[in-house]
């Protein structure tokens, strides 16, 4: 019969010498081997587990803050009246920012074009609003120009990257972090809710240590490169510190929904003299191989 061929040659069974088909062993390693192979799971493709590339924290341009102190501003002050031209200033030193261009491009040009003016607004003659000592100090808050504010800007890019999770990623480990203040922005609703409304707040964290409180709410773009020396003075500038009496008082009011509460908490930690920006501009980098990556 033509199936005999297929069966083994067994002692009980005639041998037949029909021509059978070469057939491939498998060893018992050969049969462990491929049930080991078999098992073990497919590795993932290095592009799956590779960690996103860390911000390019290259500096790409450096601007330059000057600030001073006005004694007789809260004095004599009229409506109208320049800070920029105050006539018994008192300096207190210059900033010199690097700003990440490559790590949030929008948010770097806006404020380049607020430091140099060419957006129908400036920094300059402007107040620095508040220091929180040991953390960081805001500046740029818009309203009256004749209250020391920032004249809303009208010539500034719509600023997508406060939406996009990538501009969030840098965080404030150190003195003389710059960032663009979004969560602790107190502007007017009035401000905020204007269509042309460009948000140009920023803040300088002022250490000795880290400002964990501002990750991942605020966008780092930038940091001090020369006058960190100028950053502790500021920090340590008096503040108006509420009596705890007051304090309590507020909390309670806030809870209640009184919003005499938020208007009684804007003038927290303000400093108590004029501290303000009296000139600002862009510095031409002649070299930018020189300035490298901060970390």
């Amino acid at each position: 019969m033509g199936c005999s061929t297929t069966l083994s040659s067994s002692p009980l069974l005639p041998h037949h010498h029909h021509h059978q088909p070469t057939v491939n062993k498998l060893h018992r390693r050969s049969l462990l081997f491929l049930s080991t192979s078999l098992s073990l799971p497919t590795p993932l493709s290095s592009s799956s587990t590779s960690p996103p590339p860390p911000p390019d924290t290259t500096i790409t341009d450096r601007v330059f803050m000057d600030f001073s102190i006005c004694p007789s501003y809260f004095l004599n002050r009229n409506l109208g009246d320049e800070l920029s031209l105050c006539t018994d200033a008192e300096p207190v030193g210059r900033l010199v920012l690097g700003l990440y261009g490559n790590h949030v491009p929008i948010t770097v040009s806006n404020f380049k074009a607020m430091c140099t003016g060419s957006c129908g607004s400036s920094y300059k003659g402007t107040l620095v609003q508040k220091i929180f000592p040991g953390q960081f100090f805001l500046a740029g808050k818009q309203g009256r120009k004749d209250k020391g504010e920032v004249k809303p800007p009208l010539e500034l890019t719509r600023n997508t990257e406060t939406v996009e999770s990538k501009a969030f990623t840098l965080e404030h480990t150190r003195p003389g972090i710059l960032s663009l203040c979004l969560s602790e922005n107190d502007e007017e609703d009035d401000i905020k809710l204007d269509p042309n409304y460009h948000n140009v707040e920023f803040m300088i964290t002022t250490g000795p240590g880290p400002c964990p409180q501002l990750d991942y709410k605020n966008i780092v773009f930038g940091a001090v490169l020369e006058g960190l020396d100028v950053v502790t003075t500021i920090s340590a500038i008096p503040t108006y510190k509420p009596a705890e009496r007051i304090r309590q008082y507020n909390d309670l009011a806030q809870f209640l929904g009184d919003e005499r509460a938020k208007i009684a908490r804007a003038i927290w930690n303000r400093p108590l003299k004029t501290l303000y920006i009296s000139d600002c501009g862009e510095l031409n980098v002649t070299k930018p191989t020189l300035f490298r990556s901060l970390p």
